[in-house]
């Protein structure tokens, strides 16, 4: 080794230091981060469940159990629990195509998966509506035949599906391709099939970033308004998810019941918050 290259080693820890902000800085800087999430994230939860028990935990109760919002609270878990085990299928078969194999087209199909991060919801949903509308390309054929997805269930379904399916690829792809193939190579070698490494070696490998995925695509399936909005027809006690339902009642002047509903998606968030915070904790000891 060099003497040149020894020096600058042996200097590299005083040069950390000298890179090493005053304590006035560092307070200044977090005292700012502190002030933005205090502005930006806690007052605003802290407000949404003062307004939704100003008027008492009567009233509270009450306005979560109207016959609208329970109709919408269970439109909101049903469309999740549709959209979300779908996303996950499709996430982990991606991730893995795209980290354990060559293939024509591989780049084109990242450039898909982060289509829905690109493209407004809304017009999200307008596509889906051109093309399942009345009026639009399948329109006449599915009129004709009776089957109903625009300003229904189906139409709800097929737009959270879309704006919802990077999340788990997104969060697997790197993750697996940090890990490699040599573990899933050694298992084939040794004659397992393909299923068995999968379930054996790469699954369990990948079992928190997978966790990860599928909070963050939860989250989104029931907060999701844009695209929903666009598609739904806001037919009340139909078609109306939850964040349709609050600004039902907030167009109303319900200002009680709207924030109570909208407490239910603010508990939503904070519940992701502290599962991420813990998967995220489990993701790094793992890595360690």
């Amino acid at each position: 080794m060099s003497d040149t290259l020894q020096t600058k080693l042996i200097k590299a820890p005083g040069r950390r230091r000298d890179l090493t902000e005053p304590a006035p800085v560092r307070w200044l800087l977090t005292g700012i981060a502190v002030l933005f999430l205090g502005l930006f994230l806690l007052l605003p939860l802290a407000a949404v469940f003062a307004q939704a028990l100003e008027k008492g935990l009567a009233v509270y109760l009450a306005s979560l159990h109207e016959t609208d919002a329970l109709a919408a609270i269970r439109l909101t878990l049903w469309v999740a629990a549709i959209s979300v085990p779908l996303n996950l299928i499709f996430g982990l078969a991606a991730a893995w195509a795209i980290t354990k194999f060559q293939f024509p087209g591989k780049n084109f199909l990242i450039t898909l998966i982060d289509l829905p991060f690109s493209v407004s919801p809304v017009i999200s949903g307008l596509i889906f509506v051109l093309i399942f509308g009345l009026q639009g390309w399948l329109g006449p054929w599915l009129d004709a035949s009776r089957i109903k997805i625009i300003f229904s269930t189906p139409g709800i379904v097929l737009a959270t599906i879309f704006v919802t399916f990077p999340f788990v690829a997104r969060e697997l792809i790197p993750l697996m391709e940090s890990q490699g193939r040599d573990e899933e190579e050694a298992a084939l070698v040794l004659g397992a099939s393909g299923l068995q490494t999968f379930f054996k070696i790469t699954l369990p490998n990948i079992k928190w970033g997978v966790i990860y995925g599928v909070i963050l695509c939860n989250a989104r399936a029931m907060g999701e308004f844009g695209a929903v909005s666009v598609v739904s027809g806001h037919i009340r006690g139909a078609t109306n998810t939850i964040p349709l339902h609050v600004e039902i009642l907030y167009n109303e002047y319900n200002f009680a019941a709207a924030f109570a509903v909208a407490s239910l998606l603010a508990l939503l968030a904070l519940v992701t918050l502290a599962v991420k915070s813990f998967v995220e904790w489990k993701m790094r000891e793992q890595l360690s």
